[in-house]
């Protein structure tokens, strides 16, 4: 794991999010399992500010919900042109000096719709039909760390071996199989492949 400090945070933030010197705990499968371990060692007065949970193997998830057609683009566009066409109205009438009218209101609102019908028109033509669904998007990690200074990762290893005996066996066998395989890639000459 690199240590070196994120680029476009300031340092307050910087601080906050770096070890000195971080060293593996425990790796687990989903976000709640770090946390159930974090709480763990929480609880038996552990010093958990020097804890870091960390997501690797990031991915990112695409759930398509639905098509987008003609229709559906034009009607999202009138509707969201009229809304602007409202708050315009509303606009005018608060400072309209003769008093705004019911027929200026519902004309700027129609025009709004109008606007919006058009230009939404306008952007589908655009894309060709390149993306004609919409979806919803997330980053999740594979995994999750739990990282410690490196003087305190012995008692919290420990810890966590009372909390899950067989989490902790897994972990070690975990740890042994990455260090046989960076042995083997060096021996060959190769970088080692992380998590391999």
């Amino acid at each position: 794991m690199s240590t070196q400090p994120a680029r476009g945070l300031g340092p307050g933030v910087r601080a906050a999010l770096s070890l000195e010197y971080p060293m593996s705990v425990a790796v687990y499968d989903k976000y709640e399992d770090a946390q159930k371990a974090v709480d763990y060692l929480s609880d038996h007065e552990f010093p958990v500010q020097n804890l870091m949970i960390v997501g690797t193997d990031l991915k990112q998830l695409e759930r398509v919900t639905g098509r987008i057609t003609r229709g559906r683009v034009l009607a999202g566009g009138a509707l969201s042109g009229a809304w602007l066409g409202g708050f315009v109205a509303m606009i005018f009438a608060l400072f309209d000096t003769k008093g705004a009218s019911l027929a200026s209101f519902v004309t700027t609102i129609l025009f709004g719709a109008v606007f919006g019908l058009v230009w939404a028109f306008i952007g589908y033509r655009l894309t060709g039909g390149a993306r004609d669904f919409t979806s919803v998007t997330q980053v999740v990690a594979t995994r999750y760390e739990v990282l410690a200074e490196h003087r305190v990762v012995t008692p919290a290893r420990e810890m966590l071996a009372k909390l899950d005996p067989y989490a902790a066996a897994r972990q070690q066998v975990r740890e042994a199989q990455e260090a046989e395989a960076a042995q083997q890639a060096q021996a060959a000459g190769q970088e080692p492949t992380p998590g391999a």
